[in-house]
């Protein structure tokens, strides 16, 4: 296996481009993106990508969850394909690279290799993952769970959105339900770049995030069932005050989270109210614990006392309670190997590095269940994501694509 040498470079300047032409679909208020997944802008942004990859000549696959997966061949027909991307679809106030920098930095990837008249023994697939993000339909990285074969895909298609439409429904009004088998592709490796969506690197002033794991998580969504009743006239003491009870669920949250420091967290990012109203005492409340560790342990700790105690609060101020899973990984700990070429590429093109642990959820979470994988992240600006103020520099986005083109073609193997 052959390693490429130090002077091999992405175009820098064309994925910025890139970048910038992928905001310019779905457009957030202020600078950023929303480009929910099975939206219309998410069928405009596919379609864009789309046509880039079939313009550097690469052919698409699409999967029952939409899935989509642009080919350039290897040269040998028997050899699985080197899997890279992430994902395109947005939060509702999402930044411009979350996911997006992954995709088309692996776009890049074969468009410089284009360039250089490089093969490769493996063929490249850059992969654009359905429903990473979970915004819309819970939960998240969906597509890529159906794909490891963690999450059922009648499951899937049923998940609704807030509006009640289902992914299946939307999958199919947007035009992009294709027609393989889900999971039914093998892959050699896979590997996924990514902004941190954290301070740490650019806190240590290090260009390239090497990953080394990620971070497990459990979503449980809480439905709370009080009394509707006016704010106004309703006696203090004869109120089923469904808001109240789900404030001190959030006290509970911060404190298991807290308490099981360091490296757990815990919070709530997603609350109903019916009937959401100024002068209404909510009848019901549903929210989403986001709670997340790198020790399994401590993970299930946190959900099992987190279930044991909330029922408690809600049952003494007479609100009815239920809680589900709707989300869930182990901590993934990712291919040794494949860890090694990214730190090896960062060593060799002589930018900053250092060993980190993904705090968010990642497709590569699940690729990890069926083939070896791993995550390369450069910084970004105050750790902001999730986030239409998610801010990136060019230099820090070519770093990242720079080591991820060394860390493929060292995997997918250089011909001649």
């Amino acid at each position: 296996m052959t390693a490429p040498t130090d002077n091999l470079r992405i175009n820098g300047e064309r994925l910025w481009d890139s970048l910038m032409e992928m905001a310019k679909i779905g457009p957030g208020l202020r600078g950023g993106n929303n480009r929910q997944t099975l939206t219309d802008a998410d069928a405009e942004g596919r379609a864009l990508f789309r046509s880039w990859g079939e313009a550097a000549g690469m052919t698409l696959g699409v999967d029952k969850m939409g899935t989509m997966f642009l080919t350039r061949p290897g040269t040998d027909p028997d050899a699985l394909p080197v899997y890279v991307g992430s994902h395109l679809d947005t939060q509702p106030t999402g930044g411009k690279y979350d996911g997006v920098l992954g995709v088309l930095s692996a776009l890049e990837v074969v468009r410089s290799l284009n360039d250089l008249g490089i093969k490769t023994k493996h063929p490249i697939v850059v992969t654009n993952w359905a429903n990473e993000e979970g915004a819309r339909f819970a939960p998240a990285m969906l597509a890529s769970g159906v794909f490891a074969g963690a999450i059922p895909l009648d499951y899937a298609y049923g998940r609704k959105d807030p509006e009640g439409k289902t992914y299946g429904d939307e999958l199919k009004r947007i035009g992009w339900l294709g027609d393989e088998e889900v999971g039914a592709r093998k892959m050699h490796a896979y590997l996924e770049y990514h902004i941190e969506q954290g301070p740490i690197l650019e806190a240590h002033e290090k260009k390239i995030g090497v990953v080394t794991h990620c971070q497990g998580l459990w979503w449980l969504e809480v439905t709370l069932t009080g009394k509707e009743a006016h704010t106004g006239s309703t006696p203090m003491n004869m109120r089923v005050n469904a808001g109240l009870a789900m404030s001190r669920v959030f006290e509970l949250v911060q404190a298991v989270a807290m308490e099981n420091q360091p490296g757990c967290v815990g919070g709530i990012g997603q609350v109903f109210f019916t009937p959401n109203s100024r002068n209404v005492l909510p009848g019901k409340v549903v929210f989403t614990i986001d709670i997340r560790s790198p020790d399994l342990a401590k993970l299930n700790g946190m959900r099992a006392r987190i279930e044991a105690e909330a029922p408690k609060i809600a049952e003494a101020l007479g609100v009815g309670f239920a809680i589900e899973p709707v989300g869930h990984f182990d901590p993934v700990a990712f291919d040794p190997t494949l860890v090694g070429r990214v730190r090896a590429a960062a060593e060799r093109l002589g930018y900053s590095h250092m060993d980190i642990i993904s705090g968010a959820g990642h497709d590569a979470c699940w690729a990890a269940k069926v083939a070896p994988t791993t995550m390369i992240m450069c910084p970004c600006v105050d750790g902001l994501s999730h986030n239409e103020d998610e801010t990136i520099t060019p230099e820090w986005a070519s770093a990242g694509a720079d080591v991820l083109l060394h860390a493929v073609l060292e995997t997918a193997e250089i011909v001649g």
